[in-house]
């Protein structure tokens, strides 16, 4: 199969950057990512977890990004909530880790005490405080989507799509994945990047490195790999040839990787990937489902934090194909973390300004595009003045 691109009509105006990158100084600028973190991620949804890792009452997961740390719970009533994991009193965090249970959520420091309503239920020495009311003391509300099964929250309401509305092309082409009925095969990861998250999201859409850096992905898909961009989200995608692979892991998914009864037989050795705007991604397989997304810690630094689901499956050669499916994606990852540290290197050259990006990199161009209408100074080839978010009231 040829490599087949599409490309993005939706656009009000021509952009006069549309054949440019995104500049240098926008991946270390410290005044940018500040910018950016409340104009693009704070107003984002992020995935948080699974509707089915929450069974109990109580049961409770948590992501941390951008300064900001929130849990998401079950309650009594069956009904998930998210708050900003920060008590009224002393902004202590109620909960720390990534997951746990607890019939109230008591802070650590002086045991204010929430119900699993976020309600302000218990305070020791009451009496001491004459501005308390409990009813106004209650956890502050985050919002939160459930999208077929997953669960996501969003600091800032910009009014932007829900994640529904992101998906509602390829809402079809993954319902038989019957990603609602999925369970966590794989605990929450966190892996340290010396870049600036947006390195990652540009090296996941990219598709002119396949052929050049993955040779394991050249061997599995041949050349079919494909690109496509709408408004909201880039979709990749490969197909497992059949010629045998020389690599033995490679060779072993090809040759027992099981059928999967509820999957169209198109689907069966079709690898998909969607790329979420602006920092999210999940990987679409026969034989499970990986999520990342990529969280700035710094100008130049982040964590991917990783997850895996699948449907119940106890054959014997689902569980050795997964296994085989983490070997061949181990090396992947390796190889694109030896490309982004050496890309985020360059990006801190003075030498660097923008480069050109060619009519196939359909979802570099849309990226670069939305981040421009948000910040407006990312059209500048070199960084401005120190103050320019002040000035321009941009933040």
């Amino acid at each position: 199969m040829a490599r087949r691109f599409a490309t993005i009509e939706d656009a009000p105006a021509i952009d006069p950057d549309a054949d440019f990158s995104l500049p240098g100084w926008l991946y270390h600028d410290p005044e940018f990512a500040a910018v950016e973190a409340e104009r693009v991620l704070r107003p984002s949804w992020q995935i948080v977890c699974h509707r089915n890792d929450l069974k109990q009452p109580g049961d409770w997961r948590t992501i941390d990004y951008v300064g900001e740390s929130v849990v998401v719970v079950l309650g009594d009533d069956g009904v998930v909530r998210a708050f900003a994991n920060v008590c009224r009193h002393r902004a202590m965090r109620l909960v720390d880790g990534t997951a746990g249970c607890a019939k109230k959520l008591v802070c650590p420091y002086h045991a204010w005490t929430y119900e699993l309503d976020g309600r302000l239920s218990g305070v020791p020495m009451r009496r001491d405080y004459p501005a308390l009311t409990l009813e106004d003391n209650g956890l502050v509300p985050v919002a939160l989507e459930s999208w077929q099964g997953f669960l996501f929250v969003r600091l800032d309401d910009d009014g932007g799509p829900s994640v529904a509305e992101m998906m509602a092309p390829y809402a079809d082409e993954i319902a038989p994945y019957r990603f609602a009925e999925m369970e966590t095969i794989s605990p929450i990861r966190l892996r340290e990047r010396a870049v600036n998250w947006k390195n990652v999201g540009d090296n996941y859409s990219d598709n002119l490195h396949i052929p050049v850096a993955h040779d394991g992905l050249t061997r599995l898909f041949g050349k079919s790999y494909a690109i496509e961009a709408q408004p909201w989200v880039d979709k990749m995608s490969g197909r497992i040839v059949d010629r045998p692979s020389d690599n033995v892991w490679e060779r072993f998914y090809q040759r027992h990787l099981p059928h999967v009864d509820h999957l169209p037989e198109q689907n069966q050795r079709l690898w998909l990937y969607y790329k979420l705007w602006p920092n999210m991604a999940f990987d679409i397989y026969a034989d499970q489902i990986d999520f990342m997304q990529w969280l700035p810690t710094s100008p130049t630094t982040c964590v991917l934090r990783e997850m895996a689901f699948a449907l119940p499956d106890d054959r014997r050669e689902m569980r050795l194909v997964r296994y085989a499916n983490w070997r061949i994606n181990r090396v992947v990852n390796a190889e694109d973390t030896w490309l982004i540290e050496r890309v985020q290197q360059g990006m801190a050259s003075r030498s660097y300004q923008v480069g050109p990006i060619g009519a196939s990199e359909v979802c570099l161009r849309s990226f670069a595009r939305k981040l421009r209408e948000r910040i407006p100074e990312a059209r500048l080839h070199r960084a401005p003045p120190p103050g320019w978010s002040r000035r321009a009231g941009t933040n």
